[in-house]
Parts: structure tokens; C-alpha cells; sequence
């Protein structure tokens, strides 16, 4: 059976920039370190990869696909010219506000994966924030949360999560020594 690796875009594998969280252009766009070099490790490892991402407002006048296609564009190109190809990629453009059963932590996209052909339970979910990890207990599988563990302790246990997730660090290195 298939196993998955759900990597989140922005804070996990971009730098997502504080101002206003939108990667909209090639100058805002940074890998996050060690990403590259630990993703082209997983790579290696017999996982399917799956890239996600909420996109607020993807497709209108205040973010529009025109903006969005060229980090996402370059950023496949770096990635690929490393070894790392995505099987599938799957960009939520709902706002939060709309409650889209397809928004992250939600599982409306993800359908395809839950039909019994993949194994979830051997499967994880990497990102960056709590909802990450509430997508991973969403869809039957382990989460990896980039977080320094002494932050996200706290909130996975007032969230029941602490049991989801396997691995709390900063470190893409880590990452793929614990995969």
C-alpha cells in the first residue's frame, strides 16, 4: 500500500513572509533552510509526495494567479532540479471565513487518498502550525510539526494532538533522519 508524505507550502518548505503571509512574488520567495537537502531526502525514501496549501483568496483581485504562478513555478523547477517531484499538489483558494470543507485542516481535498488504496496510518503530515497536525488526525495519519517543541507542546496537548504528532523540530535534517 502507498505511503504519503502531506507536505504543507508556506513555513515549511517557503519562508512565509510575516507581513502578509502571501508569497506572491519571485522576491519574496526563500526556501526554508534545510528544506531542499531534506526533502531530496524524503524523496528517496518510497513515499508518495503530496504538496498542500490554503491560499487565501487565490484567483482574485487581491491575490491573483498571476502572482501566485511564478514562486510556485520556480519553486517546482528548484526542487525537481534536486530531485524532488511532487505527485500531487493540491492549493485550497477558499478564505477562512467561507468554511470550505477542501480548507486545511478540513479533508474535502484529499478524497483520493482516502479510499483504502493508501496506507494513512504509515503515512505523515508535515507543516508548520497546529492545523497541520489537525489535518493529519483528520486523515488517519502522523504529523511532523516544524515548530520548536517547547512552543508546540503546550498547544497539541490543550488540542489532543500530542498523540498525532511524532516529531516536533526545526529541523529538515531531523525530519528525514526520523523518516
Amino acid at each position: 500500500m502507498n505511503r504519503l508524505l502531506i507536505i504543507d507550502r508556506d513555513g515549511t518548505i517557503l519562508v512565509e513572509p510575516p507581513v502578509d503571509f502571501q508569497i506572491d512574488s519571485i522576491d519574496k520567495m526563500d526556501f526554508v533552510p534545510g528544506a531542499i537537502s531534506g526533502m531530496k531526502t524524503l524523496s528517496a525514501l518510497g513515499y508518495q509526495l503530496v504538496m498542500c496549501s490554503n491560499q487565501d483568496g487565490l484567483g482574485t483581485a487581491s491575490f491573483p494567479m498571476e502572482d501566485f504562478l511564478p514562486p510556485q513555478e520556480m519553486m517546482l523547477k528548484v526542487l525537481a532540479s534536486e530531485g524532488v517531484k511532487f505527485d500531487d499538489i493540491l492549493i485550497d483558494p477558499t478564505m477562512p471565513e467561507e468554511n470550505a470543507p477542501t480548507r486545511k485542516p478540513g479533508t474535502g481535498m484529499f478524497g483520493k487518498y482516502l479510499t483504502g488504496e493508501y496506507d494513512m496510518a504509515g503515512s505523515y503530515v508535515i507543516g508548520d502550525r497546529i492545523t497541520d497536525v489537525m489535518l493529519a488526525k483528520n486523515l488517519g495519519a502522523r504529523a511532523i510539526l516544524l515548530q520548536e517543541a517547547e512552543k508546540a507542546t503546550e498547544a497539541l496537548a490543550q488540542k489532543g494532538l500530542d498523540e498525532v504528532c511524532a516529531l516536533c523540530t526545526t529541523s529538515w535534517s531531523e525530519i528525514a533522519e526520523y523518516l
